[in-house]
């Protein structure tokens, strides 16, 4: 039964991580949400899928603090046990050309996207190893595919998520949990809010951007059991980006 299945989104409480949220609790699923700052946003969340009948609790923790991950993860499988999906989503970017980036721009996004993916998966692992069955989704990005201009950092960060999700599938495999990257392309979200639109759309055959239901409506296939057969796989939502 799906609802006896439980999802935590990491970065829950905004654009993409909020649709898929969103779509998993309409599924069915029992979603944990977490969030770091965003706690006014992470409650809306909370309202508007209980106000649906929907079953969600939240969390709290930095993605980036090891610590602090393992800490709130162990003490919440020690209770409810093993996670039945994990979507790592929680990330930031902070752009800038090469010659100008910064250690902090280089360390916060590195340690935030990709250290956090260790963090938030490490703990919850042996979980769901014991439990041998499960899902694993991390959000990476186009970025991690072909690079951008003004996103070293971010290419880096997401490019590795995609290496150890492919890695980790191979290892999880024989205990039928599946590990997939979905590559988001432009999405509408506060991400880019300051981009040039007018110069990124004649590259998308769609001629639009993205909306964040259509990136959750992948992710909940891969929670499914339809999905048992598709891992170690990168898929694009991208409106075929060039």
């Amino acid at each position: 039964m799906v609802r006896e299945k439980s999802v935590l989104v990491t970065g829950a409480s905004r654009g993409i991580g909020r649709a898929i949220a969103l779509a998993a609790a309409d599924a069915g699923y029992k979603v944990i949400a977490h969030y770091n700052r965003g706690e006014e946003a992470a409650a809306a969340l909370r309202e508007e899928i209980q106000a649906k009948g929907g079953n969600i609790e939240l969390i709290q923790f930095d993605v980036a603090d090891r610590d602090q991950c393992r800490e709130k993860l162990d003490a919440y499988t020690e209770t409810h046990g093993a996670f039945w999906g994990i979507i790592c989503n929680a990330g930031i970017c902070a752009d800038n050309a090469f010659p100008a980036l910064t250690g902090e721009n280089w360390d916060s996004v590195i340690h935030t996207n990709l250290d956090g993916f260790y963090n938030v998966l490490q703990p919850l692992i042996m979980p769901l190893c014991r439990k041998k069955r499960g899902r694993i989704i991390a959000i990476a990005s186009v970025s991690g595919l072909i690079g951008n201009r003004g996103q070293v950092n971010y290419s880096a960060s997401k490019a590795g998520i995609i290496g150890a999700s492919k890695a980790l599938a191979v290892e999880l495999a024989s205990r039928s949990i599946t590990v997939n990257c979905i590559a988001p392309g432009v999405i509408e979200t506060d991400m880019i809010k300051d981009a040039p639109l007018e110069k990124i759309l004649p590259s998308i055959p769609i001629g639009r951007v993205g909306k964040p239901e259509e990136v959750a409506a992948l992710a909940v296939f891969l929670l499914s059991d339809a999905a048992a057969y598709i891992t170690r796989q990168v898929i694009s939502v991208n409106g075929g980006l060039i």
